[in-house]
C-alpha cells in the first residue's frame, strides 16, 4: 500500500480536512504531537487504533505539501 493512500480528505468529516485512514484523526493532530515533542511510541498509545505506518503517512503528506517551487517575478 503506498503511504499516502492511508491520508483520506472527506467534505463531510473534518471540515475536508485531511484524516488518517477515515479516522477522525487530522493529518495536523499528528503533526502537532510530533511538533510539541510527543514520540511515535506515546502518540501510538494515546491512540491505540493507529499504526505506526499511519505517522508515516502524515509526515510524507505534510512533506508533500510543503514541496512546492517559488516563482519570482522579475
Amino acid at each position: 500500500m503506498n503511504p499516502l493512500e492511508r491520508i483520506t480528505i472527506n467534505p463531510k468529516q473534518c471540515g475536508g480536512r485531511p484524516c488518517i485512514r477515515g479516522l477522525r484523526i487530522r493529518v495536523k493532530d499528528i503533526l502537532e504531537m510530533l511538533a510539541a515533542g510527543a514520540d511515535r511510541q506515546e502518540i501510538l498509545a494515546d491512540y491505540p487504533y493507529l499504526e505506526p505506518e499511519d505517522i508515516r503517512a502524515a509526515l510524507q503528506f505534510a512533506a508533500a505539501q510543503a514541496d512546492h517551487p517559488i516563482l519570482q517575478i522579475a
